[in-house]
C-alpha cells in the first residue's frame, strides 16, 4: 500500500530555530514527519498544533503562483488572495496578523531556514518558490512565541534536496484574465550525500505574467532559486541558499461597497493616480551544520540580503502641501543579515533529556524616502509621476536573543518540553529631512521580554497523543508602522507600544488507518494589541487597542484510501474580539476584531493515481469578515468551489503531466479580502468569478 510521506523538514515544531541538526538527504523518509530534532519528530508526536503540506501536493492540478491555492487545508490559517500582486497575501494565522494591509504581519516565516520575516516583524512570500518547494509546516499556539519577535504563527517553507538521478524539468501554465507561467527546473547530486566530496543541487526560475482580474491590477514576476549542498565529511555539510525575485505590479486598490457591487473589476484611483509598485529582492545564506559528536549538534545559519522597494500611492495633491506629509510615493532601500548559531545535546539526567541552546542576531538597516506623486503641468497635477522630496530618513531595527529548549522524557508515556527565549529588540531613526514645519523627528526605542513555553504531552496509545501547552509572546510596532502617526503630523509614531500574549492550548492527535485527525481547543488574551487606527490611499497609521482575546477550535483530517483516493478537512472556528473600547466615538467593548472570519471550512477529494486519468474537486467557506472596529461594514461569507483534472504519463525517461481546472465554478460573487478601517469605506478587494487554466509540465532523468 502507498502510505503518505513528507521527507525531514527544516521545521521542528519543538526546537528552535527552524534549522535541521542532520542532514535531510540522508535521513530516511517517515510517515508524516515534521521533523529536525537529530532523532525525528513525527507530527503525531509533537505537542503542538502544527501541519505539514507536501510539495508535491501544492504543485498538483495547481498553478503553481500563490501559497492560498494549496493552504487552505491547514486549519487557524486564513490565507486570501487580493487579486493585488502589489500588496501580497493577506495571511493570518489564529488572527494574528490580519490588521495587515500589505505583506505579512504578526508571523514569522522562514525559507531553507532564512527569515523572510525582518527584525521587526514585517514579512512577505512574494521570494517563496512553489516550484521547488518541498514542504511547508505552519505551527500554531504557545510554542510559535519561542521564535522570537510577531510570532503570532510560523510557517516553514523548505526547498528540494536534489537526488540522483538528474532531472530536468519544464512546466507552464495558462489560465483566464492573461495568466501566464512558465518555469524550467534542475536538480540531482553526485552521489548519494554520505560521503566526503558529495554534491546535491537544485536550481529553479520562473516567470509570471497577468492582465489580472481587475483593471489596472496587472503585473510581472520573475523568481529564481537555488539550493547547493557539499557533504565535507562524514560529520559536516555545507548548504548554500541563493533568492532573487523581480516584481512590478499595478494596485487596483480597494472599492466601496456600491462601487463593488456596480462594477467589481473597476479601479478607479489606480487608473487616476497610475499607484504602482516594484520590488527587487536579492538574498544568500550559508548554513554549516555539524555533529559533534554521538550527542552532540551544531548548525549555523549565515545570511545577508536586500530589498528595493517604490510604491506609488493613491494620495490627493492637497493632503501632501503640508509641510509635515510624507507625499504619496515610497522609496525604500533595505539591506539585512544575520547568524543564527545552535547546538543540541541529547542525554540522560535521571531521564532521557535534548537540551537546544542558541543565539540568534538579526538586524535590518533601511533608507526611506518619501516624494509626492505628482507634477504640475500648467497648475494641474500630473499624478503617477515622482515630484518633490517629502521624507529622508535612515532607520535601524535589530534583535538579538539567546534561546533555550529542552525535553524531557518523563516516563515512557509522559513528555515536558519548556523554553524560553530572551528577545531585545532595538530601532533608531535619523531624520535628514529637517524644513520649516518638519521638524527634525529622530528617535530610538527598544523593545525586552522573557518568552517562556511549555507543554505536558500524553501517548493514550500508540497511535493517539493528548497534550496541553502555554506560552507567552509579544508583538512590537514595524517600522512601517511606527512610520505614520494618526494625527497626520510628521515623524515617528513611538506612542505605539508592543502588544504581549498569554496562550493556552489543549490539543489531540489520532492515527487512523493511513491519516491523521487532529483536534484543538486555545485561547488567546492579548494586552496592547496593535491595530489599524486609519487607512487611506495605502497609507496606514495604528493604535494600541488595550485588551483582545482569541478563543477557538481547529480540526483535520488528512485521509488516504487505498493507494490512490485522497481527502483533506480542515474546519476553524475562531471568536476574535476586543475586550477594552477602541473606537473614538463609540464604545467597541466586545466588538468582533475585523479582518477575521468567525468559521472557516475547507474540503477536498480525488483519485490521484501513480499514472493515468486522475480528478479531484474542492470545497472553501469563509464567514462574513467585519471591515472596521465599528462592525458597521463587513464582507459577506462564501463559498467556492474548484474542479481539476488531468493525465500523467511515462514513456522511457520522460514524464508528462497535462491538466485542467475551473475555479469558482458556480460564479459566486463575492470579497476575497477586505482593507482594514480603510477611512473612506473602500474596504473591498473582489475575487474573480467563474476562472479557468490548464497546466503542462514535461520532465526528463538522465539514467
Amino acid at each position: 500500500m502507498k502510505i503518505i510521506t513528507v521527507r525531514r523538514a527544516a521545521l521542528s515544531a519543538m526546537l528552535l530555530p527552524l534549522l535541521p541538526a542532520h542532514d535531510a538527504t540522508a535521513a530516511d523518509e517517515q510517515t508524516m514527519v515534521v521533523s529536525a530534532s537529530p532523532q525525528g519528530v513525527s507530527e503525531l508526536d509533537t505537542p503542538a498544533a502544527v501541519s505539514v503540506v507536501n510539495g508535491e501536493d501544492m504543485r498538483h492540478a495547481a498553478p503553481q503562483v500563490n501559497l492560498s491555492e494549496s493552504l487552505s487545508s491547514v486549519p487557524g490559517l486564513q490565507i486570501q488572495n487580493r487579486q493585488n500582486f502589489a500588496q501580497d497575501l493577506q495571511l493570518s494565522i489564529r488572527g494574528f496578523g490580519s490588521r495587515s494591509t500589505f505583506g505579512v504581519r504578526g508571523i514569522r516565516l522562514y525559507v531553507d531556514g532564512i527569515p523572510a520575516t525582518m527584525p521587526d516583524g514585517q514579512g512577505q512570500t512574494s521570494n517563496i518558490d512553489i516550484t521547488s518547494v518541498d514542504s511547508v509546516e505552519v505551527l500554531r499556539g504557545p510554542f510559535s512565541a519561542l521564535y522570537g519577535n510577531s510570532s503570532g504563527g510560523v510557517m516553514n517553507v523548505t526547498t528540494q534536496t536534489g537526488q540522483q538521478p538528474t532531472t530536468l524539468e519544464a512546466n507552464s501554465y495558462y489560465g483566464s484574465y492573461g495568466t501566464w507561467r512558465y518555469g524550467l527546473k534542475a536538480s540531482g547530486a553526485v552521489g548519494d550525500g554520505s560521503q566526503a566530496g558529495d554534491v546535491d543541487y537544485t536550481v529553479s526560475t520562473t516567470r509570471f505574467d497577468t492582465h489580472g482580474y481587475r483593471d489596472h491590477s496587472g503585473a510581472r514576476k520573475n523568481l529564481a532559486n537555488a539550493k547547493l549542498g557539499v557533504r565535507i565529511n562524514d560529520v559536516s555539510k555545507l548548504t548554500l541558499l541563493f533568492n532573487s525575485v523581480d516584481i512590478k505590479a499595478n494596485d487596483a486598490g480597494g472599492l466601496s461597497y456600491s462601487e463593488w457591487r456596480a462594477d467589481p473589476q473597476q479601479s478607479p484611483r489606480g487608473d487616476q493616480y497610475n499607484t504602482r509598485k516594484t520590488t527587487k529582492q536579492t538574498q544568500a545564506g550559508l548554513h554549516y551544520e555539524r555533529q559533534l559528536s554521538a550527542q552532540d549538534d551544531l548548525s549555523v545559519m549565515m545570511y545577508a540580503g536586500e530589498r528595493q522597494t517604490t510604491q506609488y500611492q493613491s494620495i490627493p495633491m492637497g493632503p501632501q502641501l503640508n509641510p509635515s506629509h510624507s507625499g504619496g510615493v515610497i522609496d525604500l532601500d533595505r539591506h539585512y543579515q544575520g547568524i543564527d548559531t545552535r547546538w543540541t545535546h541529547q542525554g540522560e539526567l535521571l531521564v532521557p533529556v535534548t537540551f537546544t541552546t542558541g543565539l540568534d542576531y538579526e538586524n535590518m538597516s533601511e533608507k526611506r524616502k518619501g516624494y509626492e506623486n505628482f507634477v504640475l503641468d500648467n497648475g494641474v497635477p500630473d499624478y503617477g509621476q515622482q515630484g518633490a522630496m517629502r521624507r529622508n530618513e535612515r532607520n535601524l531595527m535589530w534583535n538579538l536573543d539567546p534561546y533555550l529548549q529542552t525535553q524531557w522524557q518523563l516516563t515512557p508515556k509522559l513528555t515536558l518540553d519548556a523554553g524560553v527565549r530572551y528577545s531585545s529588540v532595538w530601532f533608531d531613526s535619523n531624520d535628514f529631512y529637517v524644513t520649516p514645519g518638519n521638524d527634525n523627528d529622530s528617535g530610538n526605542a527598544s523593545y525586552h521580554k522573557w518568552l517562556p513555553a511549555g507543554s505536558l504531552k500524553y501517548a493514550v496509545t500508540d497511535a493517539w497523543n493528548v497534550y496541553v501547552s502555554a506560552g507567552r509572546g509579544f508583538e512590537t510596532p514595524t517600522i512601517n508602522e511606527l512610520s505614520y502617526r494618526p494625527d497626520n503630523q510628521s515623524g515617528l509614531n513611538f506612542g505605539l507600544q508592543p502588544s504581549t500574549n498569554e496562550t493556552v492550548e489543549v490539543g489531540s492527535k489520532t492515527r487512523i488507518g493511513n491519516g491523521l485527525l487532529t483536534a484543538a481547543l486555545f485561547q488567546t488574551n492579548t494586552d496592547n494589541e496593535i491595530v489599524v487606527d486609519s487607512s487611506s490611499g495605502g497609507r496606514t497609521s495604528y493604535k494600541n487597542a488595550g485588551k483582545t482575546r482569541r478563543q477557538g477550535a481547529e480540526l483535520s483530517l488528512d485521509q488516504q484510501f487505498g493507494e490512490s483516493w485522497k481527502l483533506k478537512a480542515a474546519w476553524t472556528w475562531l471568536d476574535a474580539t476586543y475586550r477594552s473600547n477602541v473606537c473614538d466615538d463609540a464604545s467597541c467593548n466586545g466588538n468582533r476584531i475585523p479582518g477575521i472570519a468567525r468559521n472557516m471550512g475547507y474540503a477536498s477529494f480525488g483519485y490521484e493515481p501513480e499514472l493515468g486519468w486522475y480528478a479531484g474537486s474542492d470545497i472553501r467557506y469563509l464567514s462574513d469578515i467585519m471591515a472596521n472596529d465599528e462592525n458597521t461594514a463587513r464582507a459577506p461569507s462564501w463559498t467556492v468551489v474548484g474542479l481539476n483534472t488531468g493525465y500523467k504519463f511515462g514513456v522511457g525517461s520522460w514524464k508528462m503531466d497535462i491538466f485542467g481546472r475551473v475555479d469558482n465554478l458556480f460564479d459566486r460573487e463575492y470579497a476575497g479580502s477586505v482593507i482594514v478601517n480603510e477611512s473612506n469605506g473602500r474596504y473591498y478587494e473582489p475575487a474573480p468569478g467563474r476562472n479557468y487554466g490548464v497546466g503542462l509540465s514535461i520532465a526528463y532523468q538522465f539514467r
